[in-house]
């Protein structure tokens, strides 16, 4: 039985004059399937994913790469096998869409090596996944919020990692841009590739994850299916605010009564 792609066993992370942010949190992630952690804002999300990452050591537990402790990766080993989508991201220079997504080959490429023609047809192949084949020689400043976010998505494509780490990847979308994002995470899941997304939005977590974790005080309040997880009175214990919790034929309506 082969390892699962990501797994965190007993994460614990505290912060000076704060205290414990996570405690003790464990988890498996299966091939081909969609997490979400969901939890109200400052519940630790990030956190977990810089953990996920290598970015922040753990003060105890530790966190496995297809069964491997994260720290024996090489940092471009890991980043062909892991990559990571930012909530947002601040670009000071004028690229084209082309060549921003080119920057995902870099894990792939000799040092001081540039994209070759098999890179800029990864980076078509990311673009024309995403829905933005038609803005290749765009300048990424004329992007909007939503065409921004799926470049960001396109980038990670073209590393060819197993594994997509996504940072509240439609909490600043409108809704339209929200439903391409999470139909899209189901897209690549289904596909084969590993996905986990963190939000602070039931509704998004609802529209394609397999598995939610509800992030609650530094532990997992509630995890598995959507169906177990997103009802009212788990959300409201979450968030402390009621929620009314509707499924129809197309999946679960998640609503505020506050």
């Amino acid at each position: 039985m082969s390892a699962p792609p990501l797994e965190a066993r007993g994460i614990s992370v505290a912060f000076p004059g704060r205290g414990s942010v996570l405690r003790g949190l464990s988890f498996a992630v299966a091939a081909g399937t969609v997490t979400a952690v969901l939890g109200p804002n400052g519940s630790g999300k990030t956190t977990l994913l810089d953990v996920c990452l290598g970015w922040r050591r753990p003060d105890r537990g530790r966190v496995l790469l297809d069964g491997r402790p994260l720290g024996s990766w090489g940092r471009d080993e890991q980043a062909r096998a892991m990559s990571l989508v930012p909530q947002r991201e601040n670009v000071r220079f004028d690229f084209s869409v082309t060549d921003y997504v080119l920057l995902g080959r870099s894990p792939h490429l000799p040092p001081l090596g540039a994209p070759g023609p098999g890179d800029r047809t990864i980076a078509r192949e990311a673009l024309r996944t995403v829905g933005l084949a038609g803005f290749a020689g765009r300048s990424i400043v004329t992007l909007s919020g939503g065409e921004y976010q799926l470049m960001l998505i396109a980038r990670s494509l073209a590393q060819q990692a197993t594994v997509l780490l996504l940072d509240e990847p439609a909490s600043q979308l409108d809704p339209a841009h929200r439903r391409r994002v999470t139909a899209l995470l189901r897209r690549l899941a289904d596909r084969g590739m590993t996905v986990v997304y963190t939000s602070h939005d039931p509704q998004a977590a609802a529209a394609a994850a397999d598995t939610v974790h509800l992030l609650h005080r530094g532990r997992f309040a509630f995890s598995g299916p959507p169906r177990r997880t997103l009802t009212a009175a788990a959300l409201r214990a979450v968030y402390g605010v009621p929620f009314s919790v509707a499924w129809t034929r197309r999946g679960p309506h998640v609503s505020f009564d506050g």
